[in-house]
């Protein structure tokens, strides 16, 4: 069936692509009118061939399960989440605010503590945070920068205003998806490149190559950097290898790598070869036996112990997960306010944490409202979906909140926005967030757009590619091109 924006229904909804019914909006409009012009042959056709792609090119995620590790092809919608570029600078100026203070948080909380003894951070948030590293105490990093790679989540509300929902500043992922669903795209629609000015995604390789190499101990134009994966068994292993190989630099295993008089080196068919950088693809605790987990053979003996010496460079560093902290994001206004003097530009989520006894109050008797989420969770994983949960789940989540209430906070379910898909009978609409990636080195780079990811199932919210999302090519458009 031809697409008729006509009989797009969006609802109350914020629609990314239509702002009223038969009416495109002005960034969008050449893509919605061309979308509109294909037969429901073609525009089946088109979605097949994306399909197609996806496998010949071997674009795959991981989803842990009971049955084992399944490796699946990279689920995908053909229709793009369009941004105007005038609204997307704002947007970039925003991300760019929140990493800056973040960093300087992270940097402070590790050294001086000023934003505890001036009271603006609680010291209680900080004692009890799973991912506050002792060991890195005292630590400075090159530029005082800790997260060199973030994914600020951000959502629309019906007014069509971001929102963050929250910092990545572990290990974020998503990146890889993002420049090849760019490609995917390009093949499956190269007509629409025709008329639009797109902002191009594919200098992120480089961008993040320059940050890396901008951290290292040795000042070289070319410095030895590595990308450090857990594995092929691990669910972002397609991107660990993806980066590695657009960057130009060596894929290690733990394995591969040996400290030696507190340098780090990288075994090779010539012998060792000293390494300045690793891009680490792992958790803190499985970096060093020696530090952290001594069961771990994912890491490297000794690799804490030459960071903290200055001899190699861990990006993001370890402890910047402190930061990742669902109820540290409840601070980072006040944060961005103390280190930079400046008001957010992108708001966050109005949240309540379950430590505070009134917001725990009210998060008990108002569950099927809210999203309650755990402090340091990722990947949609252990949250309550209070509207959609029944009555039997939402008291057993309540005696989780009352047993351990520094873990949890909660927010209202915000109406996210919709962006439309191709289904079999028409385009329909359906939930979408956005993960721009924000690099801090020497430089700031925020890749234009982001990884828009989408809800598959009609109604639901939940967009992560884990419990059964998608994505789409997300486009900042300059308007009034040709």
């Amino acid at each position: 069936m031809q697409i008729d924006w006509r009989e797009y229904a969006c609802g109350d909804f914020y629609d990314e692509l239509i702002s009223s019914p038969g009416n495109p909006r002005k960034a969008a409009r050449h893509l919605a009118n061309y979308l509109a012009s294909l037969s429901g042959e073609e525009l089946q056709e088109r979605k097949l061939s994306a399909e197609l792609a996806i496998k010949t090119m071997g674009i795959s995620f991981t989803v842990y399960s009971d049955a084992g590790n399944i490796d699946r092809d990279w689920p995908f919608d053909i229709i793009p989440r369009v941004i105007s570029q005038r609204e997307w600078e704002k947007t970039e100026r925003g991300l760019i605010q929140r990493l800056k203070a973040l960093n300087c948080f992270i940097d402070d909380v590790y050294n001086e503590r000023k934003i505890i003894k001036d009271g603006v951070f609680p010291e209680e948030l900080l004692a009890d945070s799973k991912n506050f590293r002792p060991e890195c105490i005292g630590m400075k990093p090159a530029f005082g920068v800790w997260a060199h790679i973030c994914g600020t989540d951000l959502i629309r509300d019906e007014k069509g205003q971001f929102y963050v929902l929250e910092d990545n500043l572990r290990v974020p992922s998503g990146v890889s998806y993002m420049l090849e669903n760019r490609k995917v795209t390009k093949r499956v629609l190269p007509e629409l490149f025709e008329n639009h000015t797109i902002l191009p995604v594919t200098e992120y390789p480089n961008q993040l190559f320059d940050t890396l190499a901008a951290i290292s101990p040795r000042p070289m134009e070319f410095p030895e950097v590595v990308v450090l994966t857990p594995g092929i068994y691990n669910s972002a292993y397609f991107e660990h290898s993806y980066l590695a190989q657009q960057m130009g630099v060596e894929l290690v295993e733990g394995s591969d790598l040996v400290v030696e008089d507190d340098m780090v080196y990288m075994r090779t068919i010539n012998g060792l070869a000293r390494v300045d950088v690793i891009y680490r693809r792992i958790d803190d605790l499985f970096l060093d036996p020696e530090m952290f987990n001594p069961d771990s053979v994912l890491g490297v003996p000794g690799l804490m112990r030459a960071w903290l010496k200055g001899n190699v460079a861990l990006a993001n560093a370890p402890g910047a997960g402190v930061a990742d902290d669902k109820l540290v994001y409840t601070y980072v206004p006040k944060m961005i306010k103390y280190y930079l003097d400046e008001d957010p530009i992108l708001p966050n989520v109005p949240s309540y944490l379950c430590n505070d006894k009134k917001d725990r109050d009210y998060v008990l008797a108002n569950l099927d409202k809210l999203v309650v989420k755990p402090a340091n969770e990722s990947g949609g994983y252990g949250m309550l979906m209070g509207p959609q949960a029944s009555k039997k789940e939402r008291e057993a989540f309540a005696q989780k909140i009352k047993a351990n209430p520094r873990n949890y906070m909660a927010q209202p379910l915000m109406s996210l926005s919709t962006s439309p898909v191709v289904t079999p009978r028409n385009a329909e609409p359906r939930h979408i967030d956005l993960r721009p990636f924000i690099l801090q080195g020497r430089d700031h780079h925020v890749t234009p757009g982001g990884l828009t990811r989408v809800a598959m199932t009609k109604g639901s919210f939940v967009v992560n590619s884990s419990q059964g999302g998608g994505s789409k090519d997300t486009w900042i458009v300059v308007e009034g091109d040709k």
